[in-house]
């Protein structure tokens, strides 16, 4: 229960279903803020309270799990070094790999518990991933790194319903975080500054920004700030010759450079993933693919090689991030996931 309104109700829907069920917030800043700034963040003490008032509505027992160490070290630790290397993590589809389907489902099934039960809009159908009923809220992407074991011990009783029908309900019922603005941006960066919290990490390290030819058109103060497709920022000191604007093409962590180019040359049609996990269906067809979380979905053909995964897009992509996942559907359920580690 994060202190939300999703986990909230969902905690609800199940207890009233008649399932014995404990409501657990986790506590994954060592030192939490004590108010969220409006919609930024999550895990401040104020959530705690939100999420323990909650639990005394539903009429559940509650407690704090301490995951802060884990969390620096699996998500945090992570996020900042995939940067480092030049490539853009999902560090919510990473704490759901590594903290709430490993080290809490790890935990709960000692305990004696069955499953563990989030507020994320996604489904289950006959225990296989599927999208939402609400398009626009969909997190199926940041849940497809799941295996099908971890997806065996999952339940997600939102997956049926609009966000709308979610505030709704918790207002019904007599929730207070029926209006709470959801959390948005990257939870253990409050302020929303994610060039600011890598450079205090990583320091300061200056470099070129160069154009396609080579030519050097800028200078920055850290590879690590920047990501494939990023338009604002760039600080470029000799604009392009044709007056349209640069994009980032790709970040080389080693030489510390930053090439730039237009638009155009983004594009992509090929993808090269590492090793894939597969969680759906054997058979399927309607072939798609989603390269970000809320991102577009393009048609597309995979091949396996050598226990990497070759995915061929049928239109080109552009803003395609080496560290991101591609996560496979077959019309709204899904097929399995993979990193991406290059594009062309």
């Amino acid at each position: 229960m994060s202190g939300g309104v999703d986990s909230a109700v969902a905690a609800a829907r199940i207890a009233e279903a008649g399932h014995d069920v404990t409501g657990v917030h986790l506590a994954l800043s060592a030192n939490p803020q004590s108010h969220r700034t409006g919609a930024r963040g999550c895990c401040t003490i104020e959530d705690s309270r939100d999420a323990r008032r909650a639990a005394d509505v539903i009429g559940i027992p509650f407690y704090i799990w301490d995951m802060a160490e884990r969390f620096q070290r699996d998500v945090i630790e992570d996020f900042v070094s995939e940067y480092a290397a030049g490539r853009t993590p999902n560090p919510c589809l990473r704490c759901n790999e590594k903290i709430k389907f490993a080290a809490v489902l790890d935990r709960a099934l000692a305990l004696g518990f069955d499953a563990v039960a989030t507020g994320h809009h996604a489904r289950l159908v006959d225990g296989v991933l599927s999208r939402s009923a609400d398009q626009g809220k969909d997190q199926s992407y940041v849940l497809g790194v799941l295996t099908r074991e971890q997806l065996g011990h999952a339940i997600f009783p939102l997956g049926d319903s609009t966000k709308a029908e979610v505030r709704a309900e918790a207002a019904r019922r007599g929730l207070t975080v029926a209006d709470k603005p959801d959390s948005h941006d990257i939870c253990f960066i409050a302020d929303g500054d994610t060039r600011g919290f890598l450079s205090k990490r990583l320091g300061a390290a200056e470099g070129p920004i160069v154009d396609q030819s080579g030519a050097v058109v800028g200078s920055h103060q850290g590879a690590h700030g920047f990501t494939i497709g990023q338009r604002k920022g760039l600080h470029i000191d000799r604009p392009a010759a044709d007056g349209r604007p640069r994009y980032v093409l790709s970040i080389e962590p080693v030489s510390n450079t930053v090439t730039v180019g237009p638009r155009a040359a983004l594009e992509v049609t090929s993808i090269t993933c590492g090793a894939p996990v597969w969680n759906g269906p054997s058979r399927f067809d309607d072939l798609t693919v989603q390269l970000r979380a809320h991102g577009e979905v393009y048609g597309c053909r995979f091949e396996e090689t050598g226990g990497g995964l070759r995915v061929d897009l049928d239109r080109p992509a552009t803003g395609v991030a080496a560290g991101q996942a591609a996560v496979l559907y077959s019309g709204a359920t899904v097929i399995g996931s993979a990193t991406i580690l290059s594009a062309s």
